[in-house]
């Protein structure tokens, strides 16, 4: 890192000056110790915001409705709520989403032009306004409520997933956290599940959004679980400036290194949510280098750490590096098979294309942990991209088999 990234401990989405969240247990889910599934996501001030969305043909009117507000470059406030995607429920869904909106607005004194909101659980299933009208006034917000905000979105995940940095720019501290969930239904195209990230930095509509799409491209947009994209994709990005200082601008000194943190925050989280994938036990990492271009290295690394057989083979702890191969080959990346080299985990196994001599039971065992490399080799170019997946497990099948009941 070129920047000095300094993480703050036990830190997330409320980390930020003037960000406070909170979150309450509205009866969308099915009740638990410590379930919540209706939260809130505050700034004190008017924020500049930016936002990458699902490409899927089939999306959740909330999506839709938080995707037309974020065009004006101006928010405040996050509703979110997870156990009902509020998707493939016609005009309702749109209705519901407004409402949901104008219900936060009065609650925390917000505009409600300004206000988004951000829905994840079953889709076909009606929003439960009537718990939504219910509960909306018990969501408390403060300072250290970030933990309670990520907890409110999760599905199928087994912990929040949560981070914050201090960087310097332009000579002050600046604070960037955010949090993420998603579990399954993860092979992102413009965003992943929900990712909400929030700034103190004062930063221009123009250069957040193309921070965050390049912040995109590197993280949520490089990760795996099961190769399905979800109707709900959403990053949202908030900055409310109260770190003070000038605008950071488009070729401003301090672009470089807010863009370095953003990615920083956004690759983490990206990392969680691919660490967490349903039934998962290891988290894949595939780093592909020696590519054309870049763009041919993220095609390359996505399609490895996506590959079906490629996980099962991690699970299995096989290194099977022929799979390897065979999701290279489909990539549609430019390379020649005789320039290929593998390695699992540093241990070199694969050279100009064909297999070399390695003491198969080292590799087994360097396999035997909760996270395994991938490194791939394709040719003498610039390109290099790293995507990460995870392994493909029976808890997957029987998670998602009873997913609904």
């Amino acid at each position: 890192m070129g920047s000095v990234i300094q993480l703050i401990n036990n830190g997330g989405v409320s980390s930020a000056n003037g960000f406070l969240a909170g979150a309450t247990y509205a009866g969308i889910k099915t009740a638990g110790d410590d379930v919540v599934d209706l939260g809130i996501l505050h700034s004190e001030l008017p924020c500049t915001v930016a936002g990458t969305f699902t490409q899927n043909k089939v999306i959740s009117p909330s999506v839709a409705l938080t995707k037309q507000r974020v065009v004006s470059g101006l928010a405040s406030t996050v509703v979110a709520n997870s156990g009902c995607a509020n998707c493939a429920v016609g005009e309702q869904g749109l209705v519901d989403a407004q409402e949901m909106t104008a219900l936060t607005a009065v609650h925390v004194g917000a505009e409600v032009d300004q206000t988004l909101v951000a829905s994840t659980g079953v889709i076909g299933v009606e929003m439960p306004m009537a718990l939504v009208r219910q509960n909306i006034g018990n969501v408390t917000l403060s300072q250290d409520g970030g933990n309670t905000f990520a907890r409110s979105i999760m599905t199928t995940d087994t912990h929040p997933k949560e981070t914050a940095i201090s960087v310097q720019v332009d000579g002050r501290a600046v604070t960037i956290g955010g949090c993420a969930k998603g579990s399954g239904m993860i092979h992102p195209n413009m965003a992943t599940m929900l990712a909400f990230v929030t700034t103190d930095a004062p930063v221009e509509k123009k250069v957040l959004q193309t921070s965050l799409a390049n912040a995109v491209n590197l993280s949520f947009n490089m990760i795996d679980v099961d190769g399905d994209q979800s109707t709900n994709d959403t990053v949202l990005v908030l900055a409310n400036g109260k770190a003070g200082g000038p605008y950071i601008t488009e070729g401003s000194k301090g672009a470089d290194t807010f863009q370095e943190g953003l990615s920083y925050v956004c690759t983490e989280l990206a990392k969680e949510l691919a660490r967490d994938g349903e039934g998962a036990s290891t988290l894949v990492e595939v780093t592909v280098s020696g590519a054309q271009s870049i763009d041919e290295a993220r095609v390359a690394a996505r399609e490895i750490s996506s590959s079906l057989l490629v996980k099962a083979m991690v699970y299995g702890r096989d290194p099977n590096w022929g799979r390897v191969m065979m999701a290279l080959g489909k990539s549609g990346a430019d390379f020649k098979e005789a320039s290929v080299d593998v390695y699992i985990n540093g241990i070199h196994i694969v050279h100009q294309g064909m297999s070399i001599s390695y003491l198969r039971d080292s590799v087994v065992s360097s396999m035997n942990q909760d996270e395994v490399q991938i490194g791939v080799r394709i040719g003498e170019g610039p390109g290099h991209a790293t995507a990460w997946g995870c392994d493909l497990t029976e808890g997957y099948v029987i998670e998602n088999s009873a997913y609904t009941t």
